[in-house]
């Protein structure tokens, strides 16, 4: 990896964790799951993952300051992967599943969603 792919990874990652930390001190809903916040970024990520595929871009440093960088640092698969872990430890195992299927599906539709906005604007 050359210094300016590194430099874009470093710059997108920059911004993707300050919307994540901004998501989550300043939207606390208590609504629904237990973990809103964590959802709520994965899904925005997913939705931004599907519109940045569907626009297909060819730049390769987009590709990286987008895709890898800022959707890589948004979304928190380290926290929804310590979430369902507390969930376990909490024998909390109806939860557990609830909210493994909550996340994988609103995050598959979202991300279907981006992708297929993108192609009807484009037609």
């Amino acid at each position: 990896m050359d210094k300016f792919a590194f430099i874009h990874i470093l710059a997108g990652s920059t911004f993707g964790l300050i919307l994540r930390l901004f998501i989550k001190y300043n939207f606390k809903i208590n609504q629904g799951t237990y973990y809103n916040n964590t959802l709520i970024v994965n899904v925005l990520s997913s939705l931004f993952l599907g519109i940045c595929v569907a626009l297909s871009p060819t730049n390769n440093n987009f590709l990286l300051l987008f895709s890898v960088g800022f959707l890589g640092c948004l979304s928190t698969f380290s926290s929804f992967i310590y979430q369902l872990f507390n969930l376990i430890q909490k024998r909390k195992y109806l939860n557990l599943i609830f909210y493994y299927i909550e996340v994988f599906v609103l995050s598959f539709l979202f991300f279907s969603l981006g992708y297929f906005i993108i192609l009807i604007l484009k037609n």
